[in-house]
């Protein structure tokens, strides 16, 4: 289906994207070679937004009363967080916490939050930010008495991962309560490079995709920002971001020499995140996506499954990857207490790696060599991929190239419109 840039994106208004701080760096294409070698001298020039707001002490902030939407993922390079480093700074007047799914230090699980407390290491409040959006977050940005808004969380570089539709909701809810909104830049932790997998069609739209971008976006937060801000929000709010320093779009997470601080509980490690963009899709089928194990989204399988599925999956040659026979027993979720068969992944070329590809073929390879397989009955495969397409073209027997090249123009329109907010090379 070839979608006109107005269907793919939904937008009223393609007003120009507002002023960023200092330090933006040139628009960048999907050109750039991935893979490339990270010096000590690379790693040391690296700054996030945080690290380079806290260097200027907090200018941008000066006489506002400040909450900031975060997680544990807001850290420093040594480690501590930033809302006990801002709350210790005279700099800076921090006031109010927005907690996202898992809350604000982590203590939930999936589909969980914190709810609203009293913080008691700071004892500032904690506002709980999970599925609200709209007119009823806007009260609760409202009610915290906040003027500017900071946003600060590690992403993972897929569409349905929610903290990104943290983002926009609250983009859109400080519009309606009219308050200023900052975003501090952190890396994409499986590079900026080109967008990969199918776009989201809006009759899908939910948490985990609230848009019309690519299921593997290759875009940092404060791009997403920016192409949230004017694609979809109308561009008439007043976004600002601080963008980092010595980051590449060829970049791996390493490269930042940053802690990794496991953005929700089953994403222990960066190698889940370069996986996870194509194998959450098994959230959407009767098989375990490794939750409930050490390797979550890295092994996937089900009771019945042998070593027929890794030796199919290997048998496509997929760039970047292999796939090991395993067998693994959930200590919750899907197959809890019961042993899986079925496969680890085991990435030997990241820079080759394709992982929404990557995912399909394992669905595509898993109905085939296993009688079992089912769809989630309530259709869950279709709000991750962003519409029917992908269930419908597999029941119907199409291979792994037939599923992917369905969505080649819309990913192509989606990547040129992209484009325009890429703020590193």
């Amino acid at each position: 289906m070839q979608l006109s840039r107005r269907n793919l994106l939904a937008t009223a208004t393609l007003a120009a994207v507002p002023a960023a701080s200092p330090g933006e760096a040139a628009p960048s294409g999907d050109t750039a070679s991935p893979g490339a070698a990270v010096s000590p001298q690379h790693r040391e020039s690296f700054r996030t937004g945080f690290e380079r707001l806290a260097a200027d002490g907090y200018q941008l902030l000066h006489g506002r009363k400040v909450g900031i939407v975060t997680n544990p993922t807001g850290i420093t390079r040594d480690a501590r967080h930033i809302v006990d480093v801002m709350h210790a700074s005279p700099l800076v007047r921090l006031t109010a916490v927005f907690g996202p799914e898992h809350g604000f230090r982590g203590t939930a699980q999936a589909g969980g939050s914190e709810g609203r407390y009293d913080d008691p290491e700071t004892g500032l409040p904690v506002y709980d930010t999970y599925l609200k959006s709209g007119q009823p977050l806007a009260d609760v940005f409202t009610a915290s008495g906040v003027d500017t808004i900071v946003f600060d969380i590690q992403d993972v570089g897929a569409r349905f991962y929610t903290y990104i539709w943290t983002l926009y909701d609250c983009m859109e809810a400080a519009r309606l309560a009219g308050k200023r909104f900052v975003v501090l830049d952190r890396p994409n932790p499986v590079t900026g490079r080109a967008a990969q997998g199918p776009v989201l069609h809006k009759e899908f739209a939910t948490f985990v995709g609230r848009q019309p971008i690519a299921q593997a976006h290759g875009m940092t937060v404060a791009e997403l920002a920016r192409l949230f801000d004017k694609e979809f929000l109308g561009g008439s709010g007043p976004l600002e971001t601080v963008l980092m320093t010595g980051w590449r779009r060829t970049d791996f997470y390493d490269a930042s020499a940053l802690p990794w601080v496991p953005p929700s509980p089953n994403m222990p490690t960066p190698d889940t995140a370069l996986v996870y963009s194509g194998t959450c899709m098994f959230e959407g089928t009767n098989l375990s996506e490794g939750r409930g194990t050490t390797r979550p989204f890295e092994l996937l399988g089900a009771e019945g499954i042998d070593g027929r599925w890794a030796a199919a999956a290997n048998a496509l040659g997929l760039p970047g990857v292999r796939f090991r026979e395993a067998y693994f027993a959930p200590t919750f979720s899907k197959f809890e207490g019961k042993t899986a068969g079925g496969v680890q992944i085991h990435v030997t070329d990241r820079a080759a790696y394709d992982p929404v590809r990557t995912g399909i073929a394992l669905l595509v390879t898993a109905r085939k060599v296993w009688d079992g397989f089912a769809w989630r009955s309530d259709d869950w495969i279709d709000k991750l991929t962003g519409s029917d397409r992908v269930r419908t073209m597999i029941d119907a027997g199409a291979d792994t190239d037939e599923v992917t090249g369905a969505w080649r123009q819309e990913l192509a329109a989606f990547r040129r419109i992209r484009e325009e907010y890429l703020l590193y090379t």
